[in-house]
Protein backbone atom coordinates (compact mmCIF):
# COMPACT_ATOMS: atom_id res chain seq x y z
CA UNK A 1 0.00 0.00 0.00
CA UNK A 2 1.28 3.50 -0.35
CA UNK A 3 -0.28 6.96 0.48
CA UNK A 4 -1.09 9.26 -2.55
CA UNK A 5 -3.17 12.59 -1.72
CA UNK A 6 -3.77 13.10 -5.46
CA UNK A 7 -5.47 10.02 -6.04
CA UNK A 8 -9.21 9.93 -4.98
CA UNK A 9 -10.49 6.21 -4.87
CA UNK A 10 -13.96 7.21 -4.50
CA UNK A 11 -16.12 9.71 -6.84
CA UNK A 12 -18.69 12.22 -5.86
CA UNK A 13 -21.07 9.59 -6.14
CA UNK A 14 -20.20 8.00 -3.00
CA UNK A 15 -18.94 5.08 -5.41
CA UNK A 16 -15.74 3.03 -6.65
CA UNK A 17 -13.57 3.84 -9.43
CA UNK A 18 -14.86 1.09 -11.33
CA UNK A 19 -18.71 1.31 -10.40
CA UNK A 20 -18.75 -0.92 -7.91
CA UNK A 21 -20.31 -0.59 -4.30
CA UNK A 22 -18.11 -0.97 -1.22
CA UNK A 23 -19.41 -4.61 -0.11
CA UNK A 24 -19.09 -5.73 -4.28
CA UNK A 25 -16.62 -8.33 -5.77
CA UNK A 26 -15.10 -8.12 -9.05
CA UNK A 27 -16.36 -10.89 -12.32
CA UNK A 28 -15.43 -13.98 -11.36
CA UNK A 29 -15.21 -17.19 -13.46
CA UNK A 30 -13.72 -20.54 -13.03
CA UNK A 31 -13.07 -23.20 -15.35
CA UNK A 32 -11.39 -26.76 -13.98
CA UNK A 33 -9.87 -29.31 -16.11
CA UNK A 34 -8.13 -26.89 -19.01
CA UNK A 35 -4.70 -29.08 -19.37
CA UNK A 36 -4.99 -32.20 -20.23
CA UNK A 37 -1.12 -33.81 -19.69
CA UNK A 38 -1.62 -32.36 -15.66
CA UNK A 39 -3.62 -34.53 -12.85
CA UNK A 40 -5.60 -31.67 -11.95
CA UNK A 41 -6.34 -28.43 -13.69
CA UNK A 42 -8.49 -25.29 -13.30
CA UNK A 43 -8.39 -21.44 -14.67
CA UNK A 44 -9.53 -18.23 -13.02
CA UNK A 45 -10.71 -14.70 -14.27
CA UNK A 46 -11.05 -12.70 -11.14
CA UNK A 47 -11.32 -9.04 -12.84
CA UNK A 48 -8.87 -8.60 -15.16
CA UNK A 49 -6.83 -11.36 -13.26
CA UNK A 50 -6.31 -14.39 -15.29
CA UNK A 51 -4.40 -17.17 -13.15
CA UNK A 52 -3.90 -20.74 -14.07
CA UNK A 53 -3.24 -23.91 -11.95
CA UNK A 54 -2.19 -27.69 -12.18
CA UNK A 55 -1.36 -30.30 -9.84
CA UNK A 56 0.86 -32.71 -10.56
CA UNK A 57 0.89 -36.34 -8.22
CA UNK A 58 0.76 -37.27 -5.32
CA UNK A 59 4.07 -38.56 -6.71
CA UNK A 60 8.01 -39.57 -5.11
CA UNK A 61 9.45 -36.79 -3.59
CA UNK A 62 12.77 -35.72 -4.60
CA UNK A 63 15.42 -35.23 -3.36
CA UNK A 64 14.73 -37.95 -1.15
CA UNK A 65 16.38 -36.30 1.81
CA UNK A 66 13.41 -33.58 1.67
CA UNK A 67 10.74 -36.60 2.17
CA UNK A 68 8.30 -36.84 5.32
CA UNK A 69 8.00 -40.29 6.11
CA UNK A 70 4.64 -39.61 7.77
CA UNK A 71 3.18 -37.53 4.79
CA UNK A 72 3.16 -35.72 1.45
CA UNK A 73 4.83 -32.39 1.41
CA UNK A 74 2.30 -30.40 0.10
CA UNK A 75 4.53 -27.81 -2.71
CA UNK A 76 2.96 -25.00 -4.20
CA UNK A 77 4.79 -22.55 -6.88
CA UNK A 78 3.34 -19.56 -7.67
CA UNK A 79 4.85 -17.04 -10.51
CA UNK A 80 3.91 -14.26 -12.24
CA UNK A 81 4.86 -14.53 -15.94
CA UNK A 82 7.39 -11.72 -17.37
CA UNK A 83 4.29 -9.65 -19.22
CA UNK A 84 1.64 -10.55 -16.38
CA UNK A 85 2.25 -6.68 -15.88
CA UNK A 86 2.49 -3.51 -17.48
CA UNK A 87 6.37 -3.02 -16.55
CA UNK A 88 7.56 -6.40 -17.90
CA UNK A 89 8.76 -8.50 -15.01
CA UNK A 90 11.68 -9.93 -14.66
CA UNK A 91 11.45 -13.85 -15.05
CA UNK A 92 12.10 -16.37 -11.97
CA UNK A 93 11.25 -16.22 -8.47
CA UNK A 94 11.53 -13.09 -6.02
CA UNK A 95 11.27 -12.83 -3.03
CA UNK A 96 7.89 -11.37 -2.96
CA UNK A 97 6.75 -14.78 -4.98
CA UNK A 98 8.75 -16.87 -2.82
CA UNK A 99 6.64 -15.15 -0.11
CA UNK A 100 3.29 -16.11 -1.67
CA UNK A 101 3.82 -19.79 -2.63
CA UNK A 102 4.95 -20.39 1.06
CA UNK A 103 1.56 -19.03 2.31
CA UNK A 104 -0.65 -20.73 -0.34
CA UNK A 105 1.54 -24.19 0.47
CA UNK A 106 0.49 -23.62 4.09
CA UNK A 107 -2.99 -22.69 3.53
CA UNK A 108 -3.67 -25.95 1.24
CA UNK A 109 -1.54 -28.38 3.47
CA UNK A 110 -4.67 -27.18 6.33
CA UNK A 111 -7.34 -29.11 4.11
CA UNK A 112 -4.82 -31.90 1.86
CA UNK A 113 -4.93 -35.25 3.82
CA UNK A 114 -1.32 -35.39 3.48
CA UNK A 115 -1.00 -38.40 5.92
CA UNK A 116 -2.32 -40.78 3.36
CA UNK A 117 0.56 -39.96 0.79
CA UNK A 118 3.87 -40.57 3.16
CA UNK A 119 7.00 -39.95 1.20
CA UNK A 120 5.34 -38.23 -1.43
CA UNK A 121 4.85 -34.70 -3.05
CA UNK A 122 1.71 -32.92 -4.31
CA UNK A 123 2.93 -30.08 -6.64
CA UNK A 124 0.88 -27.29 -7.38
CA UNK A 125 1.88 -24.62 -10.10
CA UNK A 126 0.14 -21.20 -10.07
CA UNK A 127 1.31 -19.05 -12.84
CA UNK A 128 -0.57 -15.28 -13.18
CA UNK A 129 -0.72 -14.67 -16.43
CA UNK A 130 -2.26 -11.09 -16.07
CA UNK A 131 -1.82 -9.48 -12.95
CA UNK A 132 -4.29 -6.64 -11.30
CA UNK A 133 -4.25 -6.89 -7.65
CA UNK A 134 -5.68 -9.84 -5.66
CA UNK A 135 -3.33 -12.22 -7.31
CA UNK A 136 -2.97 -13.97 -4.35
CA UNK A 137 -6.23 -14.43 -3.30
CA UNK A 138 -7.00 -15.69 -6.79
CA UNK A 139 -3.80 -18.52 -7.04
CA UNK A 140 -5.09 -19.75 -3.46
CA UNK A 141 -8.62 -19.92 -5.30
CA UNK A 142 -8.13 -21.62 -8.33
CA UNK A 143 -5.16 -23.95 -6.72
CA UNK A 144 -8.29 -25.53 -4.75
CA UNK A 145 -10.05 -26.03 -7.70
CA UNK A 146 -7.26 -27.86 -9.44
CA UNK A 147 -6.66 -30.24 -6.17
CA UNK A 148 -10.65 -31.16 -6.27
CA UNK A 149 -10.30 -31.65 -10.12
CA UNK A 150 -6.91 -34.06 -9.62
CA UNK A 151 -8.74 -36.20 -6.90
CA UNK A 152 -6.91 -35.12 -4.02
CA UNK A 153 -8.70 -35.96 -1.17
CA UNK A 154 -8.96 -32.71 0.88
CA UNK A 155 -11.78 -31.82 4.06
CA UNK A 156 -12.55 -28.92 1.37
CA UNK A 157 -11.37 -26.37 -1.04
CA UNK A 158 -10.64 -23.10 0.18
CA UNK A 159 -11.93 -19.67 -0.82
CA UNK A 160 -10.26 -16.63 -0.67
CA UNK A 161 -10.59 -13.48 -0.92
CA UNK A 162 -9.30 -9.93 0.30
CA UNK A 163 -10.85 -6.78 2.01
CA UNK A 164 -9.19 -3.51 2.75
CA UNK A 165 -9.52 0.74 3.27
CA UNK A 166 -9.44 3.25 0.74
CA UNK A 167 -10.21 6.92 1.04
CA UNK A 168 -11.54 6.33 4.91
CA UNK A 169 -13.65 3.43 3.52
CA UNK A 170 -13.50 -0.32 4.19
CA UNK A 171 -14.63 -2.36 0.72
CA UNK A 172 -14.34 -5.39 -0.63
CA UNK A 173 -11.67 -6.91 -3.24
CA UNK A 174 -9.49 -4.11 -3.70
CA UNK A 175 -8.66 -3.05 -7.36
CA UNK A 176 -5.36 -2.00 -9.12
CA UNK A 177 -5.38 1.19 -8.04
CA UNK A 178 -6.86 0.94 -4.57
CA UNK A 179 -4.07 -1.48 -3.69
CA UNK A 180 -1.59 0.33 -4.79
CA UNK A 181 -3.16 3.47 -3.43
CA UNK A 182 -5.09 2.10 -0.55
CA UNK A 183 -4.35 1.95 3.04
CA UNK A 184 -4.81 -1.21 4.50
CA UNK A 185 -5.56 -4.58 2.26
CA UNK A 186 -6.64 -7.24 4.31
CA UNK A 187 -6.07 -11.81 2.25
CA UNK A 188 -7.98 -13.80 3.88
CA UNK A 189 -8.52 -17.33 3.04
CA UNK A 190 -11.20 -19.54 4.82
CA UNK A 191 -12.63 -23.30 4.63
CA UNK A 192 -16.64 -22.70 4.28
CA UNK A 193 -17.80 -25.81 5.43
CA UNK A 194 -16.23 -25.42 9.21
CA UNK A 195 -15.29 -21.38 8.85
CA UNK A 196 -11.17 -21.92 9.42
CA UNK A 197 -8.86 -19.41 8.74
CA UNK A 198 -5.87 -20.86 6.85
CA UNK A 199 -4.89 -17.42 5.48
CA UNK A 200 -4.26 -14.30 7.22
CA UNK A 201 -2.48 -11.47 6.86
CA UNK A 202 -2.31 -7.45 6.66
CA UNK A 203 -0.61 -4.68 5.04
CA UNK A 204 -1.90 -1.32 6.02
CA UNK A 205 -3.27 -0.06 9.45
CA UNK A 206 -7.08 -0.33 10.61
CA UNK A 207 -8.69 0.28 13.75
CA UNK A 208 -10.25 -2.97 15.86
CA UNK A 209 -13.71 -1.97 13.94
CA UNK A 210 -12.41 -1.25 10.75
CA UNK A 211 -10.63 -4.80 10.88
CA UNK A 212 -13.93 -6.51 11.93
CA UNK A 213 -15.70 -4.88 9.19
CA UNK A 214 -13.04 -6.15 6.72
CA UNK A 215 -12.98 -9.79 8.28
CA UNK A 216 -16.72 -9.66 8.21
CA UNK A 217 -16.50 -8.49 4.06
CA UNK A 218 -13.79 -11.06 3.11
CA UNK A 219 -15.47 -13.88 5.09
CA UNK A 220 -19.06 -13.65 3.47
CA UNK A 221 -17.49 -13.17 -0.24
CA UNK A 222 -15.63 -16.24 0.40
CA UNK A 223 -18.78 -17.82 0.62
CA UNK A 224 -19.93 -16.50 -2.43
CA UNK A 225 -16.65 -17.54 -4.23
CA UNK A 226 -16.98 -21.12 -2.62
CA UNK A 227 -20.42 -21.42 -4.71
CA UNK A 228 -18.46 -20.37 -7.73
CA UNK A 229 -15.95 -23.16 -7.38
CA UNK A 230 -18.42 -25.71 -6.51
CA UNK A 231 -20.00 -24.71 -9.54
CA UNK A 232 -17.26 -24.81 -11.80
CA UNK A 233 -16.00 -28.64 -10.65
CA UNK A 234 -20.20 -29.55 -11.30
CA UNK A 235 -20.11 -28.47 -15.29
CA UNK A 236 -16.36 -30.26 -15.33
CA UNK A 237 -18.12 -33.56 -14.14
CA UNK A 238 -21.20 -33.09 -16.08
CA UNK A 239 -18.99 -32.48 -18.96
CA UNK A 240 -17.07 -35.66 -18.18
CA UNK A 241 -20.66 -37.53 -18.00
CA UNK A 242 -21.52 -36.54 -21.44
CA UNK A 243 -18.69 -37.27 -23.02
CA UNK A 244 -18.46 -40.82 -21.28
CA UNK A 245 -22.24 -41.39 -21.23
CA UNK A 246 -24.71 -41.77 -18.38
CA UNK A 247 -23.83 -44.74 -15.88
CA UNK A 248 -26.54 -46.68 -17.15
CA UNK A 249 -26.00 -45.87 -20.91
CA UNK A 250 -22.76 -47.13 -20.54
CA UNK A 251 -24.49 -50.54 -18.78
CA UNK A 252 -26.83 -51.02 -21.48
CA UNK A 253 -24.34 -50.35 -24.04
CA UNK A 254 -21.81 -53.25 -22.86
CA UNK A 255 -25.17 -55.79 -22.45
CA UNK A 256 -25.87 -55.13 -25.82
CA UNK A 257 -22.31 -55.59 -27.94
CA UNK A 258 -22.22 -58.62 -25.43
Amino acid sequence: MSDNKDMELIDENGKRLDGREFDELRDIKIEAGILKRADGSAYIEWGKNKVMAAVYGPREMHPRHAQEPSKAVVRARYNMAAFSVPDRKRPGPDRRSVEISKIISEALEEVVFVEMFPRAVIDIFIEVLEASAGTRCAGLTVASVALADAGIPMSNMIASCAAGKIDGHVVLDLGKNEDNFGEADVPVGIVPNTDKITLLQMDGNLTKEEYEEAMELAIDACDEIYEIQRDALKVRYSTTLEDHGEPDDEIEKIQEEA
